[in-house]
């Protein structure tokens, strides 16, 4: 529009801080990227201060790295900035080039940036939806950038309004409930055994991958105990140092299974390692406690008939790998319902943010009108009928002289007419109340 003449000094606009395409995210995931990649990307949480220091002495800041298993981000909501900077910044730091790199990025802002942030909080854009662990991260990332210096504008906002949208999710639909992986699985079939694993002991028979990383995982969930065994009491001993637990003599197996709420198994021999008679002589010692049996071994430790007995929870891989597959299809099938919320508090967000950014125009046409009407009043004594209507006139003269001057131009006038018609509401009755 051209610029309104007046017969004063008109205010100086200034227009909102930090506009919302400010916000800048370069992306490489697990969509784009291949793991080998992602994974020499990578930066690892002691490094990543460093990182953000390099980033502000480019003059990118304030900036936000997000590094998960699935994607390696750069989040900033600097103006200035070139995207193409920020894509040799993390093939330097993955030492390859930014030319093999940059088919494998991808770049959004404003609206499209908030959306992507706020759907990695709410761990919807992750190869396994709602894994818990992600918004822990985000927000990890986040205070690593706080701890770093400046911070705040529209990324900030953009980060707490993310937090929020994460929050419904998690509580109003059940994405997170169901396990989705074989370590879950089986943590979870075990509190519905015993309830509260902290009271529970565990045994592992072996030290195959899998075996360890269950036993790993009962360890993180805070077992009472965890001890391993194994035919060779060295390779044993090895397991007990890797993971840090106990270990029991292999002679010792028919105490080790009565004293044990989990076993394991995982050596994966030519014959079954547990049979019916060892397990039934270790339930009555134990008078009839339950055990809950893992049998992580290819082929089997333990001989098809123990699942007969009543107090033996019997689970295979297989088992497990089933209960990680229905979770998963029941998280898909509420990631609906997750993102329409997600879309919900993300419009909030928006209208939100577009109306903050509207504050500082609508403050200048406040202080322009009190300076026209502060002129009025000024230029001599008037009736108030001469006084209205030399307000008015005044008022007027800018958009009657940027309509005049649109039309001189040979330009079509219709938006701007569109756009006073709904600024100043000329459609409306005339005998609305006007408040």
């Amino acid at each position: 529009m051209a610029e309104s003449v007046s017969t004063s000094p008109s205010p100086q606009f200034v227009a909102a801080a930090e506009p919302l395409d400010d916000l800048l995210i370069v992306s490489v995931n697990h969509r784009t990227a291949s793991a080998d990649l992602r994974h020499r990307l990578y930066v690892d949480e002691d490094d990543q201060s460093l990182r953000l220091a390099e980033l502000a002495a480019a003059g990118v800041s304030p900036a936000l790295l997000i590094c998960t298993c699935d994607r390696v981000e750069i989040v900033t909501a600097r103006a200035a900035v070139d995207p193409a900077a920020l894509v040799e910044r993390l093939a330097d730091w993955g030492g390859t080039r930014a030319d093999e790199l940059s088919d494998l990025v991808v770049t959004r802002r404003g609206a499209a940036a908030a959306r992507h942030l706020f759907a990695v909080a709410a761990s919807l854009d992750s190869q396994t939806v709602g894994e818990p662990q992600v918004l822990g991260q985000v927000k990890a990332a986040h205070k690593r950038a706080l701890a770093g210096g400046a911070f705040g504008g529209v990324l900030e906002r953009a980060l707490q309004a993310a937090y929020a949208a994460a929050k419904r999710v998690r509580s109003e639909t059940a994405i997170g409930e169901r396990p989705v992986t074989l370590a879950a699985s089986a943590l979870q079939v075990a509190r519905q055994i015993h309830g509260d694993l902290k009271r529970c002991r565990a045994l592992l028979l072996g030290f195959g991958e899998m075996g360890e990383l269950l036993a790993e995982e009962l360890q993180l969930a805070g077992v009472a105990e965890l001890a391993v065994a194994h035919p060779v009491e060295r390779r044993a001993k090895r397991v007990a140092q890797r993971i840090g637990c106990h270990r029991r003599s292999w002679a010792d197996l028919a105490t080790a299974l009565t004293g044990a709420d989990i076993v394991i198994s995982a050596l994966g021999g030519s014959d079954y390692v547990l049979d019916r008679n060892q397990l039934a002589a270790a339930l009555k010692t134990r008078r009839r406690q339950p055990i809950f049996l893992v049998d992580a071994a290819i082929p089997g430790d333990v001989a098809p008939d123990v699942a007969e007995l009543d107090d033996i929870f019997l689970y295979d891989l297989h088992d497990l790998e089933g209960l990680a597959l229905r979770g998963k299809e029941e998280r898909e099938t509420v990631a609906g319902a997750a993102w329409s919320i997600l879309e919900a508090e993300l419009g909030a967000f928006l209208r939100n943010y577009a109306e903050r950014a509207a504050v500082p125009a609508v403050t200048a046409l406040r202080e322009r009108f009190e300076s026209l009407r502060t002129d009025v009043l000024k230029s001599g004594p008037r009736d108030p009928d001469e006084a209205t209507r030399l307000l008015v006139k005044r008022l007027l003269h800018g958009p009657s002289e940027a309509l005049r001057q649109a039309a001189a131009e040979g330009r079509d006038t219709k938006e701007l007419e569109a756009l006073l018609v709904r600024l100043f509401r000329l459609a409306e009755p005339e005998n609305e109340d006007k408040t």
